[in-house]
């Protein structure tokens, strides 16, 4: 079996490379002559965990063309993984797919042997069916099912570990145009995959719901784990990894992606929601968890920074260590990291920036409005304010001997809790965790006023009453970790 893969993007090229460290021969194609240069030098044309010295390794069984005609007549199977953007809808745009099917569908025609067309790119229920298989047939002038095949296959790989998830997927899908479809790509990852995981065979409609409902569920996931941290940071004692890994213990639910700490990013994560709450409308109902997962993650971001502004006055340098959406990644795309500096710079602070990997990214995004600096170190040594945004096993190395006071003491916001044993109590470090009560007298105060019993008669305040204390008492809170 020789394969092709349409597109040499993150998923495309470490596909690629991946399918021929399993010993089959694969051709890629892209429009980019630079990354077809690259790829038939034996070199990644885009940065990606063990992509490059996987390419090499297997070079002699990697080509690389930017003739879909010439992939075509060369394999059996072709993937296709090429851009489906979000349009102003919030629907995935087709534009992309479409121009590459038309490709396809020309080779075809020039093809005598059976052929399976696979598309990978996440697309919404009826994109198969009706958007692109007409193209297909259009321009080969053949019929699907007796002369090629179609299915849609979406991967669930995350940035920074593509090829290992393509290879050791929980499950592969295949939503397929007809028997003889399915069977033959289930054949194929079978070959492929070393873990041998099961496949999960469905219609073209249910295997496009499905992708984007298993994004949207992990998101939702993300998003109870912050709403407990918020809550955990207002009762006395309060731990949300405490609380998290009891939860997460229950076998219906799961520990996986259940810890509060930054709100989720990336290129797929938030547009998911967005497109499922287009589809629900464009069908005549709603998704309202979705719509509703959406515009609490979006909302995070500004309540970080209203919080943070207790610490920092105009021209307070704040070092933001992680930049990008995940540790061990490039890509700074919807990057909750991203919004927060561009936020604090707005409200005034001087702002200094740490990433192992994103730097050139965040170049661009800044354009020098936030410092980026070459060090962990040259960040701290700047640094009033400290936020760890990810938890990038660099920043989990850190010591208290590693930030300099200066003479005045330095706040450290820790939002993945990486170095709660290390600073906190630690003389000239103000260390919060998010997602931990900083100040258990306060809330206890709180809990005590929520809950008095020992009203005098007929003099228990009104409900509306108690909702006022509420945020009094909130209030005296902030007012005394700011003065710590």
């Amino acid at each position: 079996m020789k394969y092709s893969i349409i597109g040499l993007g993150k998923l495309g090229a470490s596909m690629t490379a991946a399918i021929a460290s399993r010993g089959f021969e694969v051709t890629g194609v892209d429009v980019n002559q630079r990354s077809v240069d690259r790829l038939n030098a034996g070199h990644a044309p885009v940065p990606e965990t063990d992509l490059e010295e996987t390419i090499a390794a297997h070079r002699e069984r990697i080509r690389a063309t930017c003739s879909h005609e010439e992939a075509i007549l060369n394999s059996d199977i072709t993937f296709v993984i090429v851009p489906t953007p979000s349009d102003e809808r919030g629907a995935f745009s087709l534009q992309y797919a479409a121009w590459a099917f038309k490709e396809i569908g020309r080779a075809l025609a020039r093809k005598k042997s059976y052929h399976l067309v696979v598309l990978t790119s996440t697309v919404l229920p009826g994109s198969m069916r009706h958007g692109l298989l007409p193209i297909l047939e259009r321009e080969s002038g053949k019929t699907c099912g007796p002369d090629f095949g179609l299915c849609y296959s979406p991967e669930f790989i995350a940035l920074g570990s593509v090829i290992r998830d393509f290879l050791h997927p929980d499950f592969t899908l295949a939503g397929q145009f007809d028997e003889r479809s399915g069977a033959l790509l289930e054949s194929a990852y079978q070959a492929i995959m070393p873990n041998h995981p099961p496949c999960k065979r469905m219609s073209l409609e249910n295997a496009e719901l499905a992708k984007i409902s298993v994004n949207a569920f992990v998101t939702t996931k993300i998003t109870f784990a912050n709403m407990l941290a918020d809550l955990c940071e207002r009762i006395p004692g309060g731990d949300v990894d405490v609380v998290c890994e009891a939860v997460g213990t229950d076998r219906r639910i799961g520990a996986r992606y259940l810890k509060g700490a930054t709100g989720f990013g990336g290129p797929c994560f938030p547009r998911d929601n967005v497109a499922l709450g287009f589809l629900a409308r464009a069908l005549g109902t709603t998704a309202g968890l979705s719509e509703t997962t959406d515009q609490i993650n979006r909302a995070l971001a500004a309540r970080t920074v209203k919080q943070l502004k207790r610490f920092i006055q105009r021209g307070t340098t704040v070092a933001v260590l992680g930049l990008a959406y995940k540790p061990q990644s490039h890509v700074i795309e919807e990057s909750p990291a991203i919004e927060i500096a561009w936020q604090l710079f707005k409200a005034g602070a001087r702002v200094v920036a740490y990433d192992p990997l994103a730097r050139e990214a965040a170049q661009a995004e800044f354009r020098g409005q936030v410092l980026l600096l070459d060090r962990v170190a040259d960040c701290l040594a700047q640094a009033e304010v400290v936020l760890v945004m990810t938890p990038d096993p660099e920043f989990a190395q850190l010591s208290a001997a590693d930030f300099p006071r200066n003479g005045h003491p330095v706040v450290v916001v820790d939002f993945w809790r990486l170095l709660a044993h290390e600073l906190r109590g630690q003389d000239g470090i103000h260390y919060f965790g998010v997602g931990c009560s900083a100040n258990d007298e306060q809330n206890d105060a709180r809990m005590a006023e929520l809950w008095r019993t020992d009203w005098p008669a007929g003099r228990r305040p009104s409900r509306a009453a108690e909702d006022k204390a509420l945020p009094r008492l909130a209030q005296n809170e902030t007012a005394a970790v700011a003065s710590r």
